[in-house]
């Protein structure tokens, strides 16, 4: 996308150049122009004024004498001559000994110079620029750019980011590419007598390309595009939020049909519910945007685009139909939408040919399209620090990892007693989840130390999509989780730190099977909180008494203590499995779930 910027130079342009103005009136004309009024005379002259006592003020200098006569209506200047009795002469005639006669010889220029000229040149320039401003912006004052839109005017590019570049949001690429194909032929439309939504709100998690797909109908329209933030009619000054908002939707109108992206919309479409004063500079913006979007006068020709991750703070007055019309969730992408992502940025790097990109799909699993990108990236730094000219599959893997847990480190050395105790744990964690049913398959163990904190891991990777869970799966997941700490247990008869997170993410299931998913027979299928900001992480709230709240407690502990007692038990019960897997990791250090599979089978010796 090329962005088209009209050259235009701010006032302070012109307030710098009437200074150097003046300092030159000042320091050269000025002086040349007292200067052209001196008269030149020969020293005899001078002395025959002395002698006449014709002399008002007198300046002797190394190189000239400046006098005036004595009513001090004629400068003159001559050379100056050995004359030892000069001074007692000048004295004797009555003349003034004096400094800067220049300075003081003439008043009324000097005023005219210094006073009148500069406020006069200063009140011409401040007249040009009202009418200028009131030209251009149609009577509403914006001195200094305040209260002037800034938005970023783009037209369409060769180069610029095209709905092929965009890939795993496929419903809204079909939504966009409506409206990009309405601006390019809207005939077809007005025929059967359709019309485009005024308003299209893009709303899903950070990361996920909402951006992106706006800059790809830029790529893709033929119209004027308008980009813009939204927090950047945020001003200090109450009202000006509202004239940017009017200066934009004018611009809009003048070069309609074109599209208006605001992005971050939620930093002035928040509720309205009376937190700030009735004069808030913040409500007047919103406002003023609620009445450009769908007022008295309408915006015909002209599409709103917006992004945010916060649907559920925005004012109900700007979701409304006439104003957005359409809300396209821009969610994370599933593991189709992944493969495709990591197609498309493996395009800008050297991929080897042997990559199965289906395989790093599963192994992402919810990862946003940014951290796709991410992901590439790194594995294309790794392959340069390792000499390679092509990104190969152990890159993609390894970069995935780098994601998850951060790099490894190399210079932590565990003590021999730490290190079997790592690997104890790591497979307790597989070797529970290998003996229950519903579990995902194990992919890699590792006992590497990572810069995350993490000791080691254990990566478990779908086969494929999965979009509901039930009650025994989730159970078997928290019992996987409690399967390190139940190996220490078994083995070594005493606990560590090493479960610190899988104990937070056990918690946090079981938590979720009562009070979100309704999985409890006591509460049955009864809210007990409430979740705000799904896309920034979900802040929950309790909507319970106190008492309901400490039942809850209780049944999370003993929910998750059946499932430690399961794991422990399973672990006893496959004892020997557990000494030879552990063994053989504690040896190898990282293995991959083939390896793992392979022991666990075998017969027993």
């Amino acid at each position: 996308m090329n962005e088209v910027k009209t050259p235009k130079k701010p006032f302070i342009f012109y307030y710098v150049i009437v200074l150097l103005v003046l300092m030159l009136l000042n320091f050269l004309v000025m002086p040349r122009m007292l200067q052209a009024s001196i008269k030149e005379v020969d020293y005899g002259t001078f002395m025959d004024m002395i002698d006449d006592k014709n002399i008002g003020e007198v300046e002797v200098e190394s190189n000239q004498i400046i006098f005036t006569d004595k009513d001090n209506t004629q400068i003159y200047k001559t050379g100056p001559m050995f004359d030892p009795g000069l001074t007692e002469r000048l004295h004797d005639s009555g003349a003034v000994f004096a400094s800067e006669i220049v300075e003081q010889a003439s008043p009324i220029v000097s005023f005219l110079v210094s006073w009148v000229l500069p406020i006069a040149i200063f009140v011409g320039l401040g007249q040009w620029m009202y009418k200028r401003t009131m030209n251009k912006m149609g009577g509403d004052s914006m001195m200094f750019g305040m209260g002037k839109s800034n938005a970023k005017i783009y037209v369409k590019s060769s180069a610029g980011i095209r709905f092929s570049d965009v890939a795993g949001e496929d419903e809204a690429k079909e939504s966009l590419t409506e409206i990009v194909n309405y601006l390019h032929d809207p005939k077809k439309y007005e025929e059967i007598g359709a019309s485009m939504p005024k308003g299209i709100l893009l709303v899903g998690p950070p990361g996920t390309g909402k951006t992106m797909l706006a800059k790809a109908v830029a790529g893709e329209a033929n119209v004027p595009f308008f980009s813009i933030s939204g927090s950047e009619f945020v001003e200090m000054f109450v009202g000006m939020g509202a004239s940017k908002v009017r200066d934009l939707f004018k611009q809009a109108k003048e070069k309609a049909p074109c599209i208006v992206f605001i992005d971050e919309i939620d930093a002035i479409g928040e509720k309205r519910g009376g937190q700030y004063g009735g004069n808030d500079e913040r409500e007047q913006t919103l406002n003023q945007l609620l009445t450009e979007m769908d007022g008295f006068e309408g915006n015909t020709g002209v599409i709103i685009l917006a992004a945010t991750n916060r649907p559920d703070s925005l004012d109900p007055a700007l979701l409304r139909p006439g104003r957005f019309d359409r809300r396209v969730p821009v969610e994370l992408p599933d593991l189709k939408g992944r493969e495709e992502i990591l197609k498309v940025h493996a395009k800008k790097v050297k991929v080897d040919s042997g990559v199965d990109f289906s395989v790093i799909a599963r192994m992402a699993s919810g990862a946003s399209g940014a951290e796709l990108a991410n992901i590439v990236n790194e594995a294309a730094l790794r392959a340069v620090r390792d000499g390679r000219k092509t990104v190969t599959q152990a890159d993609l893997e390894e970069s995935i990892e780098v994601v998850i847990a951060g790099y490894q480190k190399k210079n932590s050395i565990l003590t021999d007693q730490e290190k079997k105790i790592v690997a104890y744990h790591e497979i307790g964690h597989a070797l529970v989840a290998a003996k229950q049913t519903n579990s995902a398959p194990v992919q890699k163990i590792t006992i590497i130390p990572r810069t995350s904190g993490a000791l080691g891991y254990t990566m478990q990777v779908d086969e494929g999509n999965h979009y509901l869970m039930n009650k025994e799966e989730i159970e078997n997941k928290i019992a996987t989780l409690t399967g390190g700490r139940a190996a220490e247990e078994v083995v070594f008869g005493s606990i560590t730190t090493g479960a610190s997170n899988d104990i937070e993410q056990a918690t946090k299931l079981a938590r979720a099977m009562i009070m979100q998913y309704g999985m409890s027979d006591d509460f049955d299928m009864v809210a007990l909180e409430t979740i705000t900001n799904q896309y920034l992480g979900g802040d929950a709230s309790l909507a319970c008494s106190a008492d309901t709240q400490a039942e809850i407690d209780r049944q999370v502990v003993e929910l998750v203590k059946r499932q430690h007692e399961k794991a422990r038990k399973l672990l006893e019960n496959n004892r020997k499995k557990l000494d030879e897997l552990a063994e053989y990791l504690y040896k190898k250090e990282t293995i991959t779930g083939e390896e793992f599979m392979n022991i666990l089978n075998a017969p027993e010796a």
